[in-house]
């Protein structure tokens, strides 16, 4: 029989759910290691969802940075590919860049620093923002058919792709330093960015690293890289 929690609660297993998936992957995590965060029973977690596939599914839908409304429980399997379009969905609507996409469609920059800083900073501030969802397709992607194609290929590569095109429309321009590989310099870049923006905050080494700041390094050395004096 269905029944409804409070979303303050929903949101707990949630969070934990996110969490154990970003730690161990998706093969790895069993329901009760969650369960075990939680406090609860193993038997317990499936009064919230009917399988660690539905879990998944829940935590992608409603978890991540969202507060889960009240849902009739327990929240069923998902059926195949619902998942991965979840994913493609949120990715597609939330991975989105207006200022390169503007930059691609000048032949030239009239203030080259200024661009390249807001092309960067742009990328730096879509990357944090959605760090836990890409973490989690990140981690799990090995071990669900479909979902490294859609984050690796139909994902990132987009996005490397894009930059590629920037990239070398500045440098054939002369506004920007030629580079021995525009992909590997647009990689370089692109991993930069993520480190500070995203693969930092699991880093326990780097607790000391102020937002901000790791923001406007990210952003100034790569425009100082990029740009020619």
């Amino acid at each position: 029989m269905a029944r409804r929690v409070p979303p303050d609660r929903l949101a707990a297993v949630t969070d934990v759910a996110a969490r154990v998936f970003i730690d161990r992957g998706y093969r790895q995590t069993r329901m009760a290691d969650v369960a075990a965060e939680l406090e609860l029973s193993s038997g317990s977690l499936y009064n919230y969802v009917e399988s660690k596939e539905a879990l998944l599914h829940l935590v992608v839908e409603h978890g991540l940075g969202r507060r889960p409304p009240a849902l009739d429980l327990p929240v069923p399997t998902p059926t195949t590919g619902a998942t991965l379009r979840l994913v493609e969905e949120r990715l597609r609507r939330e991975f989105v860049a207006p200022d390169l996409q503007d930059a691609l469609t000048r032949e030239r920059a009239d203030d080259i620093r200024a661009e390249v800083a807001a092309v960067l900073a742009e990328r730096y501030d879509t990357v944090e923002r959605t760090r836990d969802v890409l973490m989690l397709v990140e981690r799990c992607a090995p071990d669900i058919p479909g979902l490294g194609g859609l984050f690796f290929r139909r994902g990132r590569r987009g996005a490397t792709a894009d930059m590629v095109t920037y990239l070398s429309s500045r440098i054939d321009a002369g506004q920007l330093r030629p580079v021995p590989d525009v992909l590997h310099a647009a990689r370089y870049v692109e991993e930069a960015i993520a480190w500070f923006a995203m693969h930092r905050y699991r880093d326990q080494d780097s607790a000391m690293l102020d937002d901000g700041l790791s923001r406007q390094t990210a952003v100034e050395l790569g425009v100082n890289a990029l740009v020619m004096p």
